[in-house]
């Protein structure tokens, strides 16, 4: 009976946390479920898209196909890093768009308890309230929690919050 009785509560526990996969930009940690990463390809040099909006960082080749690619430092306002980010592939839900979101580094895997999630302050900028969807205290410091169906490139595009470039204001 305590087996049952343990197993219920592990599932329970597995029911209430997430994993997410911890990545940076600049000093901040931000974290994305792990079940909306496709893959992770590392440091990449990214061809630039003549005309595209400031957030497009370019694409890249990724199984026959070409990528979009999405500057999270120009998304939250940072300068350009000089070193080639970490490309991530994402999907979103309906597997309709798949895109990359270049950060400066991919950590390892976070799990959190759901019910820890803080949600955003107040004074947040609109960019920053819009982006993230809370934050949860870590060992490390805040880890913020991001959407990425709110970093599809189309999505950005439609929002009209990002068609500025960068400013090299920190958050």
């Amino acid at each position: 009976m305590k087996i049952v009785g343990q197993d219920a509560e592990q599932m329970q526990e597995e029911a209430e946390s997430a994993s997410l996969c911890s990545m940076f930009a600049g000093a901040d940690s931000f974290g994305i479920d792990t079940s909306k990463i496709r893959e992770v390809l590392g440091r990449r040099d990214l061809e630039r898209v003549p005309m595209a909006p400031p957030f497009v960082a370019g694409v890249v080749p990724y199984r026959g196909d070409v990528l979009t690619t999405v500057s999270f430092r120009a998304l939250l306002g940072l300068p350009d890093n000089a070193e080639p980010g970490c490309v991530l592939v994402l999907d979103d839900d309906g597997g309709r768009e798949r895109f990359g979101l270049v950060v400066d580094a991919v950590g390892g895997v976070v799990t959190v308890q759901l019910k820890m999630l803080e949600a955003n302050p107040c004074t947040l900028d609109a960019k920053c309230k819009w982006l993230f969807d809370g934050a949860y205290k870590t060992e490390n410091g805040l880890m913020v929690q991001l959407d990425p169906q709110k970093l599809r490139p189309s999505r950005l595009a439609e929002t009209g919050l990002f068609r500025q470039g960068g400013t090299g204001e920190s958050l």
